[in-house]
C-alpha cells in the first residue's frame, strides 16, 4: 500500500501527466504535491482545488442517491458521496478523486493532465485504483 510520496510517483507515470497533489479539503492545505502546477503555485492550487472539491462534496444534489433507491442520502451508502470531480480546459483535464479514509475522508488526489496527451478513461481508472490503496499515516 503506497504512501503519499509514492501514490505521487505513480499518478506521474500516467501519459500526459503534468502535475499532481493530495490535498485536504477541509483546509484546503497540499499533504504532498509532484511535478507543475497549473498556476505555478502548488499551495495555490491546493487552496483552489480544495474549494470546487468541498463544493461537489457538499452540495445535496450530489450527495443523495437517486429517487429509484429511495433518495436516502450517500452517507448511509458505502464509500465518499462524491467519487470524483472532472474539470476541462481548453489544454488540460483536472480530475480530483476522493480518498475514503478511516478518519474523516477530507482528502483527495488531484491530477493535472496534458488534454492533447493524456487519456482521461485511463487516468480516472487508475486514480480510483491508488486512492483504494493509499495509505495516510
Amino acid at each position: 500500500m503506497p504512501g503519499i510520496d509514492e501514490c505521487l510517483l505513480e499518478v506521474m507515470k500516467l501519459p500526459g501527466a503534468r502535475g499532481a497533489a493530495v490535498v485536504d479539503w477541509t483546509s484546503g492545505l497540499a499533504l504532498g504535491t509532484i511535478g507543475e502546477s497549473p498556476n505555478g503555485d502548488h499551495e495555490a492550487t491546493a487552496a483552489e482545488t480544495a474549494e470546487v472539491a468541498r463544493m461537489a462534496a457538499e452540495q445535496p444534489a450530489f450527495t443523495r442517491l437517486s429517487p429509484a433507491d429511495g433518495g436516502h442520502p450517500a452517507a448511509e451508502a458505502p464509500g465518499p458521496p462524491v467519487e470524483d470531480v472532472i474539470v476541462t480546459t481548453h489544454d488540460g483535464y483536472h480530475m480530483l478523486r476522493f480518498v475514503e479514509t478511516a478518519f474523516d475522508s477530507s482528502v483527495f488526489l488531484h491530477l493535472w493532465l496534458n488534454r492533447s496527451e493524456g487519456n482521461l478513461a485511463l487516468a480516472r481508472m487508475r486514480l480510483g485504483e491508488l486512492a483504494e490503496r493509499l495509505v495516510l499515516a
